[in-house]
């Protein structure tokens, strides 16, 4: 497996992880995002289905690597799925704790830049 397919599974499995974690324990992963509304129900389940969509999509994606199949598509949909969070949280920026959608920018941004740099080499 080249390289850059090495880190593209290691990306995968980390956003898996991190799916996860917003399925399972989603008020304790988002609070600094959300503040007191990451304890509420109500947020949970959007959180949840947020979680959901990294598990699924990146799970696709580890599984495209792992049969060398190409990575470029399941990066795409990464992206796209960063650039929603950082819109979604930029339109309710005065509802959220100060810094958040800064915060936000900070960590959707940076794995989409990661993903856009994997884009650019892991099937050539």
């Amino acid at each position: 497996m080249p390289p850059s397919r090495k880190v593209a599974v290691a990306v995968f499995g980390a956003r898996i992880a991190y799916g996860v974690g917003l399925v399972a324990i989603p008020a304790r992963l988002t609070r600094r995002w959300l503040g007191p509304a990451a304890e509420t129900a109500p947020t949970q389940v959007g959180v949840r289905g947020l979680g959901a969509r990294e598990v699924v999509l990146h799970l696709g994606a580890l599984t495209a690597a792992v049969r060398g199949q190409p990575l470029r598509p399941w990066l795409v949909a990464s992206i796209a799925g960063d650039a929603s969070d950082i819109a979604a949280t930029t339109a309710a920026r005065g509802a959220l704790p100060e810094g958040s959608a800064l915060a936000t920018l900070a960590v959707a941004g940076g794995s989409a830049a990661i993903s856009a740099a994997l884009a650019a080499v892991v099937d050539s």
